[in-house]
């Protein structure tokens, strides 16, 4: 006999009810069809006995038990739950899932009632796939924190991600980089990281679909006639002119760039749209053929020179440059400066043929080792284009993964102290897909972690030690990049135009009207997604290629993404040093900069 039908055939004389070997293998198959587990089908069987007065077990009794009993049973079980589920006789991922878990959990619990059998006995193994109990979680590895099984079906790792073989090559450097040895002081340094520029946190609730155009015009008229003053100092300008008055003479006009259609931007379908004091929100179209060299996108604040004979057409001669706002002057209460070590990584943090999570885990590991005094992490932590999300095969709860992200990166870089950073994203699919976006929200967060983690609003001024990092998730380099109009003579490329553009407008989004999937609440926008100073450092991950540039005296850095679709990507890690003196030139707090492949 095997081991199933030997238990069995104890189960069956303990009541005093006999059995041949033939019917014990029919009653271990039953046990299979009918489960969950013996023990209740055999309770059943002496049940059924007993009020039978039976003390002999025979095939015909056995029939008969499966057909009252047991099928019975079984049909009333599947119609409830279709009746629950509302489908015809079919139950989804996610309830089946919470089913085999109940299961597992009674089974625990039933197994520490139990008397422990002869023979020996085997621990628990806790790996990836079989989730450990949450009283264990303060000695798990960060490799034990997230259980991919509980994700997704079919969670298994990425063969190409894994097959890589350039981990650690750096790909780009910036200043000098040769004598920095890359590895921060963790929690041992003084750290101070304040959000620098808002009135109080971003934390209210949005009714972006509801806003009325009366408000959204309000916000982009203060734009343009605050921008204008601005430039109007600068270059002493005496007074602007109304667009369609009619001039022989050479004019000087404020407005916001337009196109003229529904379509992309093209030097044929400018139309500048004026400011309301001056010119109560005329548009004009212009003719650029005479401006040799212009870099131009929807939204744009511009002053501009030119002839308007008629009254309806403008054709430029000049275009003034906007101005960039001043830097932030450390005070007092920032304290001293010390050197500094900051790393830069931007989600997703799976690839996208996999939700294990390797490369997140990877980067945990590189934290571990390098120990940067401040790491800051971009969303998206879940993907809401990543492939098994948008073909709904994410089994748990999307709150529940990012939960668990969150989870293995506080505790598993818990031995290194170094302060974390977190900044959302639009692609988080658990969170607010409106611009601006409110923190993060964790209140299962350890007190033991407050002081060195930080949930921050998408976009975000942050002063380090008095080192302005201005922070934002969002793709501008995409969104602006496809919207620009260029004629120029010179080399500078686009993404410098772009950011100098982005710098110049003193805002974290100038584009307008925004990309189509861009849900912006035009009211928290004025107050939360504008610049209060230029940044020492600006960080504005892209799906673009990677780069780290001084425009106007800010570096700028494109750290990648973590993950390139089914491929690892790259990070970056920044290393801040206040310069000694007090020199008239002002010198860029970051010495060194590098982009490193995951």
């Amino acid at each position: 006999m095997s081991e199933s039908t030997e238990q069995l055939a104890e189960e069956l004389q303990i009541f005093g009810l006999d059995c041949e070997d033939v019917l014990l293998e029919k009653l271990a198959e039953l046990c299979i069809l009918y489960g969950p587990n013996k023990e209740g089908v055999v309770s059943e069987l002496i049940a059924f006995c007993t009020s039978t007065g039976k003390v002999c077990l025979t095939s015909e009794i056995l029939k008969t038990f499966e057909h009252e009993i047991l099928s019975k049973k079984v049909s009333k079980t599947w119609s409830s739950a279709t009746k629950d589920s509302g489908h015809a006789g079919a139950r989804d991922i996610m309830s089946i899932q919470e089913l085999i878990e109940v299961e597992e959990e009674e089974e625990t619990l039933l197994n520490s009632y139990a008397t422990p059998s002869k023979g020996p006995q085997k621990r628990a193994i806790s790996t990836l796939e079989t989730p450990i109990m949450k009283r264990n979680v303060s000695v798990r590895s960060p490799h034990q924190l997230l259980s991919p099984s509980s994700f997704s079906p079919s969670a298994t790792p990425s063969q190409k991600y894994n097959s890589r073989n350039n981990r650690g090559e750096v790909v780009t450097t910036f200043g000098s980089a040769q004598g920095v040895t890359w590895s921060g002081k963790g929690g041992a340094g003084h750290i101070s990281l304040k959000v620098v520029g808002y009135p109080e946190p971003l934390t209210g609730s949005y009714k972006s679909m509801f806003q009325k155009l009366t408000d959204v015009r309000e916000v982009l008229t203060c734009k343009i006639e605050e921008l204008g003053s601005k430039l109007k100092e600068h270059y002493q300008i005496e007074a602007f002119t109304p667009l369609l008055v009619p001039a022989q003479e050479p004019i000087t006009v404020l407005g916001q760039i337009g196109c003229d259609s529904n379509g992309k931007l093209n030097s044929k379908s400018v139309i500048l749209e004026g400011d309301r004091e001056h010119s109560s929100g005329a548009q004009v179209p212009v003719d650029l053929s005479e401006l040799k060299e212009y870099s131009l996108f929807p939204g744009q604040v511009v002053i501009m020179e030119g002839i308007n004979t008629t009254g309806r057409k403008l054709v430029a001669t000049k275009l003034y440059e906007g101005v960039p706002l001043p830097f932030y002057e450390p005070t007092e209460e920032d304290g001293g400066f010390e050197q500094t070590m900051v790393l830069v990584a931007c989600g997703p943090y799976t690839t996208s043929d996999s939700i294990t999570y390797d490369p997140l885990l990877d980067l945990i590991s590189i934290i571990n080792h390098d120990r940067p005094d401040v790491c800051i992490l971009f969303g998206p932590f879940l993907d809401a284009k990543h492939e098994q999300v948008e073909n709904c095969l994410v089994t748990s709860a999307f709150e529940d993964v990012f939960k668990q992200c969150l989870r293995t990166l506080i505790e598993g870089t818990r031995s290194s102290g170094s302060h974390l950073v977190f900044v959302p994203s639009l692609r988080d699919v658990h969170h607010e897909p409106v611009y601006p976006q409110p923190p993060f929200s964790y209140p299962d967060l350890p007190r033991e972690d407050r002081k060195r983690v930080q949930l921050v609003s998408e976009p975000c001024s942050l002063a380090i030690n008095g080192v302005i990092f201005g922070l934002t998730s969002t793709d501008l380099l995409f969104h602006m990049g496809a919207e620009e109009i260029c004629s120029s003579s010179g080399t500078s490329d686009r993404f410098s135009r772009i950011l100098k553009h982005i710098l110049t407008q003193r805002s974290y989004y100038p584009l307008y009207p925004p990309q189509e999937d861009m849900a912006i609440d035009y009211e928290n926008f004025y107050a939360y997604a504008q610049l209060p100073v230029t940044p020492d450092v600006f960080i504005v991950p892209s799906e673009l290629k990677y780069f780290v540039k001084d425009i106007l005296g800010c570096v700028c850095v494109n750290p990648g993404r973590l993950t390139k679709g089914q491929v690892g990507g790259t990070f970056g890690r920044l290393y801040l040093r206040r310069p000694a003196g007090d020199g008239e030139e002002r010198q860029s707090p970051c010495v060194a900069a590098q982009v490193v492949r995951i």
